[in-house]
Order: structure tokens, then sequence, then C-alpha cells
């Protein structure tokens, strides 16, 4: 019926849902529907649909015989297994035997009509087709997620659980366990065959945990299994040995342009499918929607190929859920399906796609061509997204794009601009209007003025006051208006969408001098020329009117209900006198069309009313939802309808032309093709869009709705029969409460709007749950209430059912029986008839016990027949057979209440039996809690807790067992140990601490209480680790949240957390340096962050930095100086924290927090009279700034820590002994960088006023004795000789890389021209003598660059002013000496010059 079609999106989480049979037809649910696809290597056709499920398909397969492959099995959350005939598109039988919803199906490829199931209880049905044969089996208590049956064995189903375990089960043995496959962690999502039995190709390449002298045979049969989880993992199984082989662990591919997606693992589902004919390759889907091809033999670690990987566009951009291949014209082909509703198929041999077929997940609302590109197709869809689809595409008819930015909700409504190309409207149903580029990436723009109801119409049209006033360069040529379910139209600024709306209501009033409250509004539409606007209302009004200033023109008052569309006739028609048609549908099923020439051409003062239409089209029997004029034809009407057809119309000669019934549900929106006059798009919601042919149909009008054929059957003269009166409760409503009102059409589930919610208001006609209303509201008029209506008893079933059917025969019959009775009492011979069996069982309650026991057999066999096993349970019990009553009920899982507790009636072990029995049927319930209560009342307690606890029931578990197990009992702290496991594992840290604590295992909980990380549970774990006697947990917690806290500069929290344990007052002091180094550098450009928690003593007093933070330690802290032993042990303490060197990449807080740690060391070594100490801590503070490059870090240090400059230094010196070498050294270092900040403030200082004409020595504040602290020759030798060492080590990588062909290196040929590999490390060798023989106190500690200073000098000698000639002589000697390389040598030479 249709030429081409988007289909429904195949159905998410199902672990089969789609198949391909041989012949290359491709069926998958969608919804509650199976659609059927022709597969080609160029591009898919759709065939049609199989309906006649009520609720969502979960399971689709083919069968795979010769001969049989139109045959195939579906499986439904509604709890059925239907199988279908896809040439017949019929439904050949199906079963129920599933009373829990089915989540997998395969049909075996061995047996021939053999079709397996599993439902989430667990239950696996077997289905013969064609003898129509079912068989149950429960092979383990746990929610199947998917099987597959052996393409090897005939008898074996592989069957993965929500648990990850995996069954591999034998149906001819009732469904025993064969293997229990083990290693998942999480759900299985999918299990595939090797096509290939035997058992060789992988041997080598099992896992090392595996056991190789097991018994496997050469060549043994058995087939490998491959499974995906969602653990991350595919595994490769030997079901011969009943192990795993191989792991496969997916690579992250991490896209082009796309961030890391923190929660990819929680939407990951991961399906595997094994190509036949390829038995080493097995194809997995991965992370963001990539297809990997798995070569199964291959060496080394990548062992996988991406599918589409020459192109990003290719791939999927969202999880995939199935996966099939087939084999067409020589070309093997795969299919798979994704969250991002694309069916996609691949070439295996290329790795690359052939082709994508985009799919719908939400009702069609609203399509459109755009005026411009011709055959651009746009669609309005439910599930939030927008396509445009380029239906005059060539090589890919179904050539999409798809726009999801800033939607967010249903799109309702679109329109395209008249004349600018790609700009394309939409409305969605939280009242949202934007504009998107279409052919940009760039997201919508969207009107600052929200709608407050759903957007039902967008119009392009001329703008109106206020937008219309101004000149022609300041207001826009069209202007954008939407109408919303409020009943209000809006005019967007198309230029300025951030700006405010204007509702059209208060021209109207004005203009037209209106008073009253407007009707709502609900459609508008602007005449072509953009002089006319119609508008629709609530109330079946329509109103025309004139821009710009929207004078009405006229009123039409033809429908009484809401207008659902109103349509311009198209201009271009050859007769003038069609341009004013307009043609209207609303909610009572007609569509009028209406004249309005003389009203518009030849307008009168006065608003004209209109009563009577151009022309009536009746015969659709729900609402109008859409209607659109052939842009190629004069009168030519389609109109679509909530009757679930399309209708064609000749306006003109009043007569329909052609019905469309394609479509399952209810239409919502119809377009004519631009190009093709015969091509008609509509969309509805049964997901779908399609386009058919007019000239194609076999229907001219629509069908009639069931209420009108039976109206018409009413019509027919019956013959009156004289009815008894009846009650008011009985009868009153019998009529009103099986009809549906005019004009509604019963629905099947697939138009049921389920999962979508309604986007047109609904019929003011009431429904039978209305009709029912009324009808207890009557009961309630004449004094009835409805508790008080008469209700008839049902009459409960027999027991005996036979024998009482004997009692409602003839009455001849009956006094036979009599005779017979008697002849069977008082005979002496043999009888005549035995009572209790065939036509004399009724005799057998009459007679002795052996004929009442014979009736209680043929009852009971009735029973079984009819599914009466509870009646047949109590016939048994009633003969005292309560064993074999207790075994039926077992036998057929009909074990009650009251059965279990009469079976210690028959024993002790007859009723543990019974109660074992009875647990596991509740299992099967899914009645954990009252299964474990059955097992206590056998005192079979551990396996209570261990049933608790295997369905992750662990309150329940802790509560049983701390209720009946000694408190020292080891499975109590199992389960709160397993249970704190899953808890944390799961993020429930909190919940997780309480059990690791009644575990009594303190230190467990308080890590896990930190495992969050934040400020709050590190507190709390730390004063946790405190009470539980875990101090060095506990200390080690407080500094944890102490220095996240100095990270956010919470001051005062911090000190508070640190001020709770004694041991950590060293890191208390040096928290007080940090935060008054803080405070101190707050305004000088370091500290950039502002300062808000800090202490009033961190304030900056008069007195030195140093001195300051020792009167702070007194008086805050209680130091004592005097006391030496505090003094060493805190020394150590702060000694011994890690103090990494600094770099350029440490952030400036904890730079500042490790300079705050040397000047804490330095504070303490200086009380305790440590000076040469002092000198080298002052010394690694100041050098932090400079080894991180952050100079006036380094500069402020100075400052605070040597305000006197080099007299704060030579203090320090003085107090250093003599012969103390080491201590001059560190002197010597720290004076130089002293030095060092000096020469560059005067540089700098002396650069700002470098206009003066006149510089001399004194205004350098320098000396002969400042720069021959600088300019030291062994420093400058070491320095040399460093960097020497270093650019021999850049040539030799040069001269590596120079003889790998592999990594060709532009310019490297002069360097291995010149120099050898060996002379270079004869160079390296000469170097690091020259290094060994300098002494070792010039290589410990850090001093300035030598040869940065000599230049630093020249210059500023040749700019700013006289440096005496020998400093400079010195300068330049130096230079030349050592400034060896290129970079230095052409440095000092433009000075010299």
């Amino acid at each position: 019926m249709h030429e081409r079609l988007l289909p429904a999106s195949p159905n998410w989480y199902c672990s089969r849902c789609s198949d391909v049979n041989s012949d290359g037809i491709l069926g998958f649910g969608a919804k509650n529907t199976i659609y059927l696809l022709k597969v080609t290597a160029t591009s898919p056709t759709v065939l049609g649909e199989l309906n006649g499920h009520t609720e969502r398909v979960s399971g689709f397969a083919f069968c795979r015989h010769d001969g049989q492959e139109n045959i195939c099995a579906s499986t439904s959350d509604d709890k059925t297994v239907k199988i279908w005939d896809i040439d017949q598109k019929a439904l050949l039988t199906e079963h129920s035997v599933h009373q829990s919803i089915i989540s997998a199906i395969h049909w075996s490829p061995v047996e021939k009509g053999l079709v397996v199931s599993g439902d989430e209880k667990g239950i696996v049905v077997c289905y013969w087709h064609g003898r129509n044969d079912t068989h149950s089996f429960f092979p383990e208590p746990r929610t199947i997620f998917c099987l597959t049956c052996s393409p090897h064995n005939e008898n074996y189903v592989a069957v993965g659980y929500k648990d990850g375990m995996i069954a591999l089960i034998d149906i001819s043995k009732k469904g025993e366990v064969v293997h229990r496959l083990r290693g998942h962690e999480e759900e299985i999502h999918a299990l595939t065959w090797c096509p290939e039995a035997k058992e060789e190709a992988l041997y080598s390449l099992q896992e090392d945990n595996t056991d190789s002298s097991n018994g496997l045979k050469d060549a043994e049969v058995g087939g490998y299994l491959a499974s995906g989880s969602r653990d991350q993992t595919v595994r490769i199984w030997s079901t011969a040995r009943g192990k795993g082989v191989m792991t496969l662990k997916l690579p992250f591919l991490k896209r082009r342009g796309a961030g890391v997606d923190p929660g990819v693992k929680e939407r990951l589902w991961l399906t595997v499918h094994w190509p036949n004919g390829r038995p080493s390759q097995i194809i997995s889907s991965c992370f963001g929607g990539e297809l990997v091809a798995w070569d199964l033999i291959k060496s080394g670690k990548q062992k996988w190929t991406l599918l589409g990987g020459s192109s990003d566009s290719q791939n999927h951009s969202r999880i995939v859920f199935n996966v099939n291949s087939l084999c067409l014209e020589d070309r093997e082909l795969l299919i798979s399906t994704s969250m991002d509703r694309e069916i996609k198929c691949w070439d295996l041999a290329l790795l690359e796609c052939c082709w994508t077929l985009p799919t719908l997940g939400g009702f069609v609302y609203a399509i459109g061509f755009s005026p411009v590109a011709t055959g651009c197709l746009a669609l309005g869809v439910g599930d939030n997204m927008i396509r445009v689809w380029n239906t005059l595409s060539v090589q890919n008819p179904y050539d999409t794009k798809t726009y999801w930015q800033g939607i967010k909700s249903k799109v309702t409504a679109l329109a395209w601009h008249s004349v600018k190309e790609g700009s394309l409207a939409f409305g969605t149903d939280d009242g949202k209007v934007g504009i998107y580029d279409a052919y940009s990436n760039k997201p919508p723009q969207i009107s600052s003025t929200f709608h407050r109801r759903t957007v039902y119409c967008l119009g392009w049209g001329p703008p109106i006051p206020p937008l219309s006033f101004g000149g022609s360069g300041d207001r826009p040529s069209y202007s954008l208006y939407s109408c919303a379910g409020e009943g209000i139209i809006l005019q967007h600024d198309p230029w300025n969408l951030s700006g405010e709306a204007t509702n059209i209501d208060k021209l109207i009033r004005d203009t037209n001098n209106i008073k009253h409250k407007l009707s709502p509004h609900t459609d508008l539409s602007w005449k072509p020329d953009g002089k006319v606007l119609a508008i629709g209302n609530e109330d079946g009004s329509i109103e025309v009117y004139a821009a710009p200033n929207l004078k009405l023109l006229c009123s039409v008052q033809q429908h009484h209900k809401i207008i659902n569309a109103l349509r311009w006739h198209h201009p271009h028609s050859g007769r003038p006198e069609l341009r004013c048609l307009l043609a209207s549908g609303s909610s009572n099923a007609l569509v009028y069309v209406h004249d309005l020439c003389s009203a518009i051409e030849n307008p009168s003062e006065s608003p004209v009313l209109v009563t009577e239409a151009f022309r009536s089209l009746s015969g659709h029997t729900n609402k109008i939802t859409n209607l659109a004029w052939s842009p190629h034809h004069d009168g030519r009407l389609v109109t679509v309808s909530y009757d679930g057809t399309a209708q064609v119309w000749d306006v003109l000669k009043e007569e329909p032309i052609c019905n469309y019934r394609g479509h399952s549900g209810r239409l919502l929106c119809v377009q004519w093709s631009p190009v093709d006059p015969n091509l008609v798009w509509t969309g509805g919601d049964d997901f779908t869009v399609q386009e058919w042919a007019v000239s194609k149909q076999e229907h001219v009008r629509p069908p009639k709705s069931r209420r009108r054929v039976e109206l018409e059957k009413k019509k027919v003269p019956q013959k009156k029969t004289k009815k008894k009166k009846k009650a008011i409760g009985k009868g009153g409503a019998k009529v009103e409460e099986n009809e549906a009102p005019i004009g509604e059409e019963e629905k099947g589930a697939a138009g049921s709007g389920l999962d979508e919610g309604q986007s047109y208001d609904e019929d003011e006609e009431g429904g039978p749950f209305e009709i029912k209303v009324d009808f207890f509201a009557n009961c309630n008029l004449f004094g009835l209430h409805f508790s008080e209506l008469p209700l008839k008893k049902r009459k409960p079933r027999s027991i005996l059912p036979l024998s009482t059917s004997m009692d409602h025969r003839p009455k001849e019959e009956l006094q036979q029986d009599c005779l017979d009775l008697a002849s069977v009492t008082h005979a002496k011979g043999p009888r005549r008839c035995v009572p209790g069996t065939g036509e004399h069982i009724q005799l057998g309650l009459f007679t002795d016990r052996e004929a009442l026991f014979q009736m209680f057999k043929e009852e009971e066999e009735s029973h079984v027949e009819a599914g009466h096993y509870d009646s047949m349970m109590y016939l048994r019990l009633w003969k005292g057979d309560l064993i074999g009553a207790l075994n039926l009920a077992t036998e057929k899982g009909e074990l009650t209440d009251h059965l279990v507790s009469l079976a210690p009636m028959a024993g002790y072990q007859v009723w543990a039996k019974t109660v074992e029995s009875y647990v596991k049927q509740l299992c099967m319930q899914e009645q954990f809690l009252k299964a474990a209560s059955h097992l206590v009342s056998v005192h079979k307690l551990y396996e209570a807790i261990g049933l608790l606890k295997a369905h992750q029931l662990y309150r329940e578990a802790i509560a049983l067992a701390k209720a009946r197990l000694r408190a020292e009992d080891p499975v109590l702290k199992d389960l709160y140990m397993t249970w704190a496991a899953v808890l944390e594992r799961d993020g429930h840290y909190t919940t997780a601490a309480k059990c690791y604590l009644a575990a009594d295992a303190s230190f467990d909980a308080a890590k896990v209480i930190a495992k969050k990380g934040d400020v709050m549970s590190l507190k709390t774990a730390a004063n946790l680790a405190k009470i539980a006697g875990e101090s060095n947990l506990s200390q080690s917690l407080s500094l944890r949240c102490a220095k996240d806290l100095m990270l956010s500069q919470d001051w005062l929290a911090a000190q508070d957390i640190l001020s709770k344990q004694d041991t950590l007052l060293g890191h208390r002091l040096q928290f007080c340096v940090s935060e008054m180094l803080t405070r101190c550098l707050a305004h000088t450009g370091v500290v950039t962050w502002s300062l808000t928690s800090m202490h009033a003593w961190s304030e900056p007093a008069d007195e030195g930095f140093l001195a300051a933070v020792c009167r702070v330690w007194k008086n805050v802290f209680g130091l004592v100086p005097t006391d030496l032993d505090e003094m060493r042990a805190l020394h150590h303490q702060l000694r011994a924290i890690e103090n990494p060197p600094a770099t350029a990449s440490v952030p400036m807080k904890q730079l500042l927090f490790h300079v705050a740690l040397d000047v804490a060391l330095s504070v303490l070594s200086q009380l305790l009279g440590d000076w040469a100490s002092v000198v080298e801590e002052l010394l690694r503070a100041v050098t932090r700034g400079f080894e991180a490059g952050h100079f006036t870090l380094m500069t402020e240090m100075c400052e605070l820590l040597l305000p006197q400059g080099m007299d704060s230094v030579e203090v320090y010196k003085r107090r250093l002994m003599k012969d103390d070498e080491e201590s001059l050294d560190v002197y010597q270092s720290l004076e130089a960088f002293v030095c060092y900040q000096f020469m560059y403030r005067d540089w700098w200082r002396h650069s700002c006023c470098s206009n003066t004409n006149s510089h001399s020595t004194e205004d350098m504040n320098v000396g002969e004795g400042f720069w021959k602290i600088l300019l030291s020759e062994p420093h400058a030798n070491l320095q040399a000789t460093q960097r020497a060492i270093e650019d021999i080590q850049s040539r030799v990588s040069l001269l590596v890389q120079h003889h790998h062909p592999q990594e060709p290196q532009p310019n490297l040929s002069s360097v291995a021209e010149s120099e050898s590999f060996p002379a270079l490390v004869v160079q390296v060798t000469e170097h690091q003598k020259r290094i060994a023989a300098i002494p070792d106190h010039l290589k410990k500690y850090p001093f300035p660059d030598v040869l940065e200073c000599c230049i630093v000098l020249l210059y500023m000698n040749k700019h700013f002013g006289v440096i005496p000639r020998h400093v400079c002589v010195e300068a330049s000697s130096l230079l030349v000496r050592y400034g060896s390389t290129s970079s230095l040598h052409k440095a000092w030479q433009k000075l010299t010059l």
C-alpha cells in the first residue's frame, strides 16, 4: 500500500528482538508490532507488519530450516508466544504457558519445530510447533536475560541470567543443568554459539587458570559459546569442559569531538554475535554504539578492529542492542539496531556501513516540506527529535539528518521559512518555540517567551504591530506565529528571539473595538499572499482578519467543535476564484470548505457572518487532525483523522477519490508531495511516516465505525418481544455501558498512546467511563447507594461436578437410577451395573466405600482435565490420601499454606519434604520472606538465612540471624561483611560503615565513610576512627580533611579538625604559618583568590614575619620555646612530612603550603639554636618560587624572611660556625639569591625611568661586592658543564632517531655526517669527569644562573650607566669561557658589539 515508510524504532533492552532469515527478510519488534524489512546490500524496503500482541514485543526469531524461512516466533510482555507466517502475515498458533514476562526466545537451528523461551521467573518453556506440545523447566531460581539453542546438539540450551551466571541445560533430561559457567559479575546480555562444533581452533588460547588435563579429547564436539555481559567483558566458553577459555575486555574508544561520559557503564549493553562461516571472529557492541570485530586467533593485545573506523558518522551514536548477519549475493552483511533509533547494515568483508534506516520513537505530530529546498521533509516526532529527510536523494532513499539539541521535549509543530533556506521553526509540548538552521550544526535559537501548554501550530507571516512599526531596515520581513493549548497566539521576532513575544489578541481587541473575552484560539493559517490571517477557535468558529492591523473581515460559524486544522488553497491555481478557498477540520469529523472571495476582495464595514459552506466533505468517523491542498491540482484536498485513514477529496465535485488505510493508529499530520502529484505523506501515532500513491489505493471512502454499523442494524424492523421488568441496578445501564460514542473507533494497543501523551484535545462526547459515572449518579437520584444495589452472588464450583450433573437428567433416567440402586443393594448374584463409574457414577454416593472411591477417582480425572487441581487435592484429603494430595500439589506447583499446615499429619519427613517443595514454589513466585519463614518452621535456620542472602535480602537475613543465632556465630559476621561489600560497591557508604561496625571492623568502617572524599565524610571518618581507637587512621583522615579545607581556604575549620588530635601539633603550626603567609601575600599579586574564613591572629603586624610567627605560636598554640624536648619533637614531626621539589605545574595554594613548611622548620630550628638548619631552610623557602618559575613569590619571600636584605643575611652569617664549610656554602647560595632578585628589581626600576640622561652606580644601589657574589666562576663552570651534557644528550637522541627509518626526521643529515655515537659518548665522559672534580658543596645547593647575570650586567651597563670596567671585563670573560651554547653566545655577542 505504501511506497516508502519510516518504521517505529526497535524495542530497547531486549536480548533478541530482531532476526533475519536466509531470504534477506529482517524482522524486529517495535512497541507491540513486528516490522518486516527486505534487506539488500544497497537499501532496505519495508514489507509490512505483524499485529497481534497487546503489549511490547520482547523477542523475535526466524525458523532456520529449509522450506520454512517464512515461519517465525515472537514473544511479548503479554506473556504469549506467537508463531507467524510472514508470507500471509497471519498468526498460525500461540501459547500462554508463561506466567511471567518473557525475556528471551530462540528457534532451535537443529530441531525443526522447537521454540525455546524463558521468562523473568526463571521458567524455560520448550514448544514444539506442529505437534502443539510444551514442556516447562525450572533449572535455576534466577531471572533469565537471554538464551540460545545449540546448533550442534538438539538438546542443549544455554541460558544467561541476571546475576551473571550461565547455565547449559539438557532439555531431554527435564532441564538438567550440564554446566554452570561462572565468571561474569553482572547480567548476561547476549549468548551466541560458534558455527563449528569442534573446539580445536582456540584450544591453545585458554586462560591460565584453566586445567588443560581434564580429559578433553582431540577436537571434541561441544562448541564454543560466547557471552557478553554488563561487566564490560566478552567471554569464550568451552561447553565440552564447562570452563572459560578466553576473556576479552572492551576497549575504551573515545570518539572524536566527544567527551568522556561518566555514566557510560550504567547504559552499557554488550551484545555479541558469531557470524556463520567465521569460527575465529565474533562481533560485539561497545560503550558508545561502536561495533568491534574480534579476531580470536590473533596474537598481541589488540585483537579487535572497529567497524566503520574510516568515519565517525558510520557508527551508531548510542548503545547497540541486537546484531544479526546473513549472506546475500556472495556478500556477508551485518544488521544492527541501536538506542540511536537507527538500523544499520554493514559489509563484514570491508567492515564499512552500507546503509542506514532511520526509525521513529514517538508519535509523528507534524511534517512539512521546505518551500525552498525541494524535497526536504521535516518530521516533528515525540521522541524529542526533529528529522529532515531528503526524499529526492538518488543514492540513499532514506537520507535523513537528526536534530536534538535544545529540544528536550516532544516536537508537536513545524514550519519552514517561506524564503530563507534551511530556517525551520519548531514547537514542543512543553510550550517551547525555537528556530533551527538545518544547514549548520549550531544549536537552535529558543524564544524567551514560552507557552504554558503544548504548541499546536506554527506559521510564518508578515509582521503586525508592534513589530511592523519602524523602517524597513529595523523590522523583519517575516514574523513567526505560534498557537498553543492555552488558547493564545504569540508573535515572535525571528531577529530577536530573546525579546518578549507579543500576544496578538491585544491588537485584535484594539482594532475591532472588542470588549468581550475572545474565544481560545486553536489554529492559524496565513493566506499565501500574506494579506489575510485565518484563526480557528475552541468554540468551532473561524475568524478571518486583514493584515497588518487584523481588521475582522468575516466570521465562519459552521463547526460546533474545536478547530484542529485550517488551510488556504494554493495561490498558483489557473482559476482565480479558488485562491480564497479555506478548508477547515474539527473534532466533529466533518470538513468544510468556504469560499471567502467576496469577504476578502470586497470587505464591508462590519464583519460578514458566514453560516453556509461552499462544500461539505463527510465520511470520516472521528475527529479531523490535519489537511493539505494538492499543489498540483485545483480543488483537491487530503484529510487525515483519528479514524486511522487519509482521505483524498475532489472538493469542487464534493466527491471522495481514494482512502488510504496503511497506518495502524490514528493519523496526526499530512503533506502532499511538492514534486509528484500522485504522492502523499502521512504520519500518525503508530510511530511511522508513510509515503503512498493516490492512484494505487483500492478504497474510496473511510471505513464505517462500529457504532454506525450498529445504528444501521437497528433501522431494520425487528419483532418485538415481551420483556420482564428488571431492577434498576441490574439492567439500567446495559446499552450505555457497552456502546462507544459516535465518532469514536475502537483502538488496539498499537494506537492507544500508552507511551506518548496525546497532543490534541479529547472528544467532547462522553466515553464509556463517563456513561458509567452518569448511571451511578442517577442511582443516587432515586435514593439508592451503590453499596445497596442488589448483586447476584456467584455460585461456588462443585467439588463433585460429574455426579452433580447427573441429577439434572430427565425424570425417566432419574427413576431408572432408583431401580439400578435397588438391584445393586439387594442383588445376590453378579451386578448389572458398577456404581461410581461411567454412566452410574452418581450411584457411588449411595453404596459402599469402594464405589465412593471409584467415584472420587473419576471426579479427580475430571478436575485434572479442567485444571482444577485444588478440588482434586481436597478429594484425596477426604479419602485420607494426604501424601498423594501433597505430592500432586507439589508436582503441579499448587501448594498452599493450608496444605502445608496439614502435612505434619503424615509425619515429620513428609512435612519437611513438603516445606522444601513449598519453599521452591515460593521462590519462583519471588516470595522469599515467606519461603524463609517456612524453612525456619522446620528448623532449617541456616538454609533460611542463606536463601535471604542469596536474593540480597541482607537486612532481613541479619534480623533473622541476630534473633536466632549466637552473637559469636561466624554466619552473622559474614552477613555483615557481605552486605557491607555490596553497599560499598553501590555507593551506600554510611550503611556499609554501620555493617562494618557491627562486624567489629572499625577500621573498614572509617575507611568506607572516607571513600566519598568530601570534607564532611572525612571529618566523620576521623572522629569514628578516634572513637574506635584507630589513632593512626584518625590522624591521617584528620590531616587529609584539613588539607581539603586549606585548599578551600576555610582556615577556621582546618584548625578545628586538627585541634582534636593531640599528636598533630606540628601540622597545626604549619597550617598557622600557611594562613599567615597567605594573609601577608594577599595584596602582592601572588594570592589571587578571596579570603573569608581566617583567624584574627593571622592579620599582619608591624613586627617581622618570623617574630610574628613565634608570637602566635606562643600565645595561641601554647608553645613553650624553652622546652627544647618539645621543640625537637615538633621539628622531627615536620621533617617527616614529604615536601616535594617545586615545579611550574604545582598550584599556588599547594606551593604556599610547601613554603610554609620550610618557614615553620626554620622557626623551630631558630628556637633550638640550630643556625645552620635555619639558613638551609630559609634557602629552601626562598628558592621554591625560583624553581616554580614564580619570580614574584621569590621576591616577596625575600622581603618577608629577610626584610633588611643583605644585612639580614649577614646577621645569620655571624651566627654560623666559622669552620662549618657546608653552612657557609648555604649562606653563599642564600646571599646570591637575595642579590639576584635585587639585580632584577633595580633593572626594572631603571627601565621605567629610562628617559633620564644620567645614571650612576649609586642609583643602581649595587657595588663590586654585589657583582662578585653573582659572578661566581666555580658555579659558572658547573652550570656550563651541565648545559654541555644536556646538549650532547639531545644530539644523541637525534642521532638515534636518524638511524630509525620508520620514524623519519627532517634536517638530521648534518648531525649524522659530523658526529658519531662513540665520539659523543667520549664527550659525555669528559664532562662527567669535570663535574666529579667540582666540590660537592657547589653541586648540593641551588645558585642563580651566572651567565644570565653576566648578560643582565652588560645590558644594564650599556643602557643605564657606568659599571666598573673590570666588572664588565670579568662578565665578558665568563661569557667567553662558559657561554658555549648557541643561544648564550648570540646574546652576549649582541651586547659586546
